[in-house]
């Protein structure tokens, strides 16, 4: 029986006979542009389905608001759901919405921008989409704390919630507020909910 990709509910995961170097990672995602890609700390690669529509549109909002602060702000870059990063662990990873500093973006050479920089982003957001499962998207937040990341955010939609994570610490979990402020990396951050609750 065969079974392509588009006929399997995502995500999946896929093992291959070695874990596929950064190069050859970069090539894959380039000839499934139409997935989102990362890869876990055990090589796996984890295909996923792209956000649908309304989804989309938050992600778009919640990466906008944190680019627009980042460039008035000046004290680092902002990177969107298509930026990703070699972690510590040596997993690939891309959040939603990330922010880095730009002595760590400087840090890099050429040739480490120009593929999955080898860097943890000081803050991130992630937004569940209908199709994440909230205990998965939980457990991608505490991996970011894991690798070093400072300051995450998960933005719930569906229950008008963020849960705020941070080194250490249990989650705090806002439920029904107009906005969420930034601390630590990224003092001064304001992310408006009203549009994200819709």
């Amino acid at each position: 029986m065969n079974v392509s990709v588009a006929e399997t509910e995502l995500p999946v995961r896929l093992r291959f006979e070695r874990p596929l170097t950064d190069d050859e990672l970069l090539r894959f995602c380039a000839a499934n542009a139409l997935l989102r890609i990362e890869r876990d700390v055990n090589g796996e690669i984890i295909l996923m389905t792209p956000t649908g529509f309304e989804g989309g549109g938050i992600e778009g909002d919640v990466y906008g608001e944190l680019r627009n602060w980042a460039l008035q702000d000046g004290r680092g870059k902002a990177y969107g759901p298509n930026a990703g990063v070699t972690l510590p662990d040596g997993s690939m990873r891309a959040a939603d919405a990330s922010w880095v500093s730009w002595q760590r973006v400087k840090s890099l050479g050429e040739a480490q921008r120009k593929t999955f920089a080898p860097i943890c982003p000081e803050f991130v957001i992630e937004v569940r989409s209908e199709t994440d499962r909230l205990s998965s998207v939980r457990e991608k937040m505490q991996m970011w704390l894991a690798n070093g990341c400072e300051l995450g955010w998960l933005v719930d939609p569906a229950r008008k919630a963020v849960e705020i994570y941070r080194p250490g610490q249990q989650p705090e979990v806002q439920e029904g507020q107009a906005a969420a402020y930034g601390e630590g990396p990224v003092t001064g951050f304001v992310l408006e909910l009203g549009s994200i609750w819709g």
